[in-house]
């Protein structure tokens, strides 16, 4: 193999896929990048066995091949060369050498055939949507997936195909957050999948504005295609709780109330609740919320908010993390908290928001 490119050209395939290289691993195989070039074209492919990714770059090409060689030592070296450094890159025996300019790097290989890829997946159907509208999708569930919970099949993100809707669904078992998009085209069937926690914060990062994203949804993986990088992730083997179940539908009291003033508030009260719980207590009057906080060396903090609230006085806690992660999602100026007691969970919304609700359990304090 032997091919030459632009710094910035090798570069950028290599900034798309380290994420998924691991620093420290069992097989040594997995700190390394698989480099592929054929006809003018390199592709860099990273996985974990549980992501994979796969980015490709136009090179001139002057002996095809393919070895995988350290991940992050090539990804340091080439964004420490200068900007618009030509590199050469051929491989000798069981080395891979690096030349830049007066600078040259000799660095170890091993087999291409040994690195773990994730070629075909039975795909069940393929859906198509825009970037901007599938990274909001994320953006408004990811914070509720739970990190290494024995519940393993909450430690990702639900995505569900229902008619002519894509929905993203993510709990901890203490709140939850559910948020849809409309398909341009009817979805092939009706289904759930759960998306690892990983996979769905390195799609995150991929994600930007602009153009489609096609999504293939396979028997145990998922694979996006996205701005000439291709996405492949294992599926969580689970059953999702019914999250219909969890989300209020006898509201009896509303509070409405500037979205802004009520994070700030939030915010403020925050600072001295207790480091560990993170608890805050909800004093409801008419027109009129009291936001208390206090912690074990017996300091205490109090916001009063005028808020529009003609319920009955009730008294409510609740983690001040997860209020304020709903509050961030919620696009509108104004937000809604309804609730049914002082018991029961809060339901989190925009006021004409259909498409997007968020779900905190209370606490007690």
């Amino acid at each position: 193999m032997k091919l030459s490119a632009s710094r910035d050209t090798i570069l950028k395939p290599l900034r798309a896929v380290i994420g998924v290289v691991e620093r420290r691993q069992t097989m040594p195989i997995l700190g390394h990048v698989l480099l592929a070039a054929q006809e003018n074209q390199l592709s860099v492919t990273a996985t974990d066995l549980e992501v994979e990714l796969l980015a490709q770059t136009e090179v001139e090409t002057e002996s095809q091949g393919a070895i995988t060689v350290p991940g992050r030592k090539l990804y340091d070296i080439c964004r420490a060369l200068p900007e618009g450094a030509k590199i050469d890159l051929s491989v000798s025996g069981d080395k891979l050498t690096l030349k830049a300019g007066r600078s040259r790097f000799t660095l170890s290989t091993l087999r291409a055939a040994d690195f773990p890829t994730v070629e075909e997946i039975a795909t069940q159907q393929t859906l198509t949507t825009k970037q901007q509208t599938f990274q909001k999708l994320l953006e408004k569930t990811h914070f509720s997936m739970a990190q290494q919970d024995v519940r393993y099949y909450l430690n990702g993100l639900l995505l569900e195909t229902e008619d002519t809707t894509l929905r993203a669904v993510a709990t901890d078992g203490h709140r939850l957050a559910l948020s849809e998009l409309k398909l341009k085209s009817g979805a092939e069937r009706n289904e759930q999948v759960i998306v690892p926690r990983k996979g769905v914060l390195e799609l995150q990062r991929l994600l930007n504005d602009e153009g489609d994203v096609d999504l293939t949804i396979g028997a145990s993986h998922i694979r996006v295609h996205l701005n000439g990088i291709r996405f492949t992730s294992k599926l969580i083997d689970g059953r999702f709780p019914e999250y219909n179940r969890v989300v209020p539908n006898d509201i009896k009291s509303v509070i409405t109330a500037n979205r802004g003033l009520l994070r700030q508030a939030l915010q403020r009260a925050s600072i001295l609740s207790n480091e560990k719980y993170r608890g805050v207590r909800l004093d409801l009057g008419e027109n009129n919320l009291n936001i208390k906080a206090n912690n074990p060396e017996q300091e205490e903090a109090e916001e009063t908010l005028e808020v529009e609230y003609d319920g009955p006085s009730m008294e409510i806690g609740f983690n001040v993390n997860y209020l304020l992660d709903a509050l961030s999602a919620v696009d509108e100026d104004q937000v809604q908290l309804g609730l049914s007691d002082a018991n029961s969970s809060c339901l989190i919304k925009g006021p004409t928001t259909k498409n997007a609700k968020f779900v905190v359990m209370p606490m007690r304090l």
